[in-house]
């Protein structure tokens, strides 16, 4: 059975052989949008069984392999490059979901690298035509208050993507701008001059319980969560997400062994309980109260809790190989945490272009 922190032998592109991480799940990815505008080279370099990685920490290159990869959790902006290659996933017998970043912040071009809001909107229900319903998650991240931007904004515009995706969804995650944190974000919206304001929990509960009444009134139903929050407000039906989730995983993929050996989890068909020499026979199902249901009869136990205690404190994610590199996406996202700036960010995509199948994302 595979291991998170597995290492096998490869050959390189160059004939050489080198030792490589092996990752049972990947992520593509929280550095940058792979989907978007890497998605030719990263099936390319699935299909060669390896690619490169940088950490952005220390600068040091290691080799990320495929070979014990059961399933992929894809991020982006415009996942539509996807289309072309999922069937590939389903051949190679890996799994998927999209975390789909949907946000409209058309009018204050706070995102103006990405495609328009009606062409994103056709791209989010073509995946899910393709994948089925449950895959695809929408997010609206983040909400960010501007002197341009109130809450009674952001509301709307949840409004009117959510009324556009009702039957093509089952969840919104979404998470509150936390500038003061995070120096590359507060850096490059001073430097384009977005005046943001700061959120605080008066105005994240005002906002939360605002989105609850909308989600009910609306007739969404949608599951509601937040990613990487510390604030709590389960009051209004809002939880802690884990946005890459091995519940989505067993739901989607509990017919691989290997994955679920790895995840430690126990798939079980529904048994009545035994008859008791004082009662009649009871045919009601036993079925621990933690189960989780994936058909009328079976059922899935997880063994273990699988949280990445390497990331935030308040973020839920399980144990995943990110393969992605900051400084890389062209988006160009005013906000953007990724980036350290956009010259540094188009350089490396022209460097891409220069060698569009090489090992590393930049070429």
């Amino acid at each position: 059975m595979a291991k998170s922190t597995d290492k096998i032998k490869i050959i390189l592109d160059s004939g050489v052989s080198a030792e490589a991480q092996a990752p049972v799940i990947v992520s593509a990815s929280r550095s940058t949008d792979i989907p978007a505008f890497y998605a030719d080279w990263f099936f390319e370099r699935l299909r060669r069984g390896y690619s490169t990685w940088t950490n952005p920490f220390n600068g040091v290159t290691s080799y990320i392999a495929y070979r014990n990869t059961r399933f992929i959790v894809f991020w982006s902006k415009n996942p539509r490059p996807l289309l072309e290659h999922l069937d590939y996933l389903t051949e190679i017998n890996i799994g998927c979901y999209i975390q789909y970043t949907l946000n409209d912040y058309e009018a204050e071009g706070l995102e103006k690298g990405v495609p328009p809001m009606s062409q994103r909107i056709e791209t989010f229900k073509m995946l899910v035509d393709k994948l089925g319903k449950g895959r695809v998650i929408w997010r609206f991240d983040p909400m960010i208050l501007t002197d341009k931007i109130s809450i009674g904004d952001l509301l709307e515009k949840v409004k009117n993507i959510g009324d556009q995706l009702m039957n093509y969804t089952e969840k919104l995650v979404f998470s509150f701008a936390d500038i003061a944190s995070y120096r590359k974000v507060k850096s490059n919206l001073e430097k384009n001059g977005i005046n943001y304001i700061e959120w605080d929990e008066a105005t994240m509960s005002e906002f939360a319980e605002k989105l609850y009444e909308m989600n009910r009134e609306r007739g969404w139903n949608f599951e509601l969560a937040t990613c990487g929050e510390k604030i709590d407000i389960e009051q209004y039906g809002i939880e802690h997400n884990r946005c890459v989730d091995d519940d989505l995983m067993i739901r989607f993929a509990y017919q691989d062994k290997d994955l679920m050996d790895f995840l430690k989890v126990n798939i079980r068909r529904v048994q009545p309980s035994a008859p008791s020499m004082f009662e009649e026979f009871d045919d009601t199902p036993i079925i621990p109260a933690d189960a989780i249901m994936l058909t009328p009869d079976i059922y899935a136990v997880k063994q273990k809790n699988n949280r990445d205690k390497g990331q935030r404190q308040f973020c839920g994610c399980i144990v995943s190989k990110d393969i992605g590199q900051y400084n890389t996406c062209p988006h160009l996202c005013e906000y953007c945490y990724a980036n350290t700036s956009k010259e540094a960010a188009v350089a490396n995509w022209k460097r891409h272009n220069s060698n569009p199948n090489g090992d590393k994302i930049i070429g």
